[in-house]
């Protein structure tokens, strides 16, 4: 199969999927439970998620694996299972992506702070690249190592992957604010300072995921695209700022609402867009449909 790198350069914008833990909501998963234990519990509604998003269109489809370090598992009991659990979730969307789709597994942060001594960075090297080379035997020919906010367990995560797979890598952060008009995470990482120590460190592309919506999204995609001019782009933005009603959670951004934003984050530099927490097949039929527009 091809990469994601040389099929952007035929098609020049490529759309990812959306929110799968929104999806495993919709589907009944409780709180404190593990999506990931649905890829075995559940593996009829975790395929079906997949098959969601590729009839809504996209040209990548993700993994349910976000937690699936042993470090996250741990919490649930389930770290002895995190091999079983990651090649199960990579083996569902492969299932629904057939053999010529990109399946861009995503990998998630441990939850773990390598600056507090929390977890060596041995440890961690190992818990990444456990999950990797599962995912990897599942079926995924890329990985999306993604809603990270340090560089250090990013660049970790990274060389994990690069080292122990032959899968293609997209890091992606997310930026909690723009104060004084430059994004940062919670660590307080600029876009600048994250694209040249993830590059270093090997990853293939770059990307920013979650925290904002489609609006605020633009100015990251920017500053990303400048620190990287030749780099693959991902963004995938969350259907808005989260708001509580007697209903529970719900994300005010409509899919025509994220579609309209797609001409100024392409216009901005990105490469792949989707969306992260809130975003439905719905969101990314018409965010389909707006970048068909601009490829024509």
């Amino acid at each position: 199969m091809v990469s994601i790198t040389e099929t952007l350069r035929e098609k020049k914008v490529l759309v990812a999927d959306g929110g799968w833990g929104t999806l495993l909501i919709a589907a009944g998963m409780q709180a404190g439970e593990c999506p990931e234990l649905w890829n075995v519990d559940h593996p009829d509604v975790v395929r079906r998620i997949a098959e969601d998003y590729i009839n809504a269109g996209s040209d990548i489809i993700s993994t349910n694996s976000f937690g699936g370090t042993r470090c996250k598992l741990d919490a649930f009991g389930l770290g002895d299972r995190a091999a079983e659990l990651n090649e199960a979730a990579a083996r569902l969307s492969r299932e629904a992506a057939g053999p010529d789709m990109h399946v861009l597994a995503s990998i998630g942060p441990s939850g773990k702070f390598l600056i507090t001594g929390e977890i060596s960075e041995d440890a961690l090297y190992e818990a990444f690249k456990e999950q990797a080379q599962a995912l990897e035997r599942g079926g995924a020919d890329a990985c999306i190592v993604e809603t990270f906010s340090a560089i250090d367990e990013a660049c970790t995560a990274i060389r994990a992957v690069k080292e122990n797979t032959a899968l293609e890598i997209i890091c992606s952060f997310t930026y909690a604010s723009t104060a004084g008009g430059t994004p940062r995470t919670m660590m307080g990482v600029t876009p600048a300072e994250m694209a040249a120590a993830c590059l270093e460190a090997g990853a293939d592309g770059l990307g920013a995921n979650c925290s904002f919506g489609s609006e605020d999204m633009v100015a990251v995609v920017r500053a990303l695209r400048e620190a990287a001019p030749e780099a693959p782009i991902l963004v995938n933005p969350n259907a808005g700022q989260p708001v509580q009603s007697e209903n529970g959670i719900v994300y005010p951004e409509t899919p025509e609402f994220m579609a309209g934003f797609v001409p100024r984050l392409i216009e901005a530099g990105a490469n792949i867009v989707g969306g992260c927490c809130g975003t439905t097949p719905e969101h990314i039929c018409a965010i389909r449909a707006e970048v068909n527009k601009h490829l024509h």
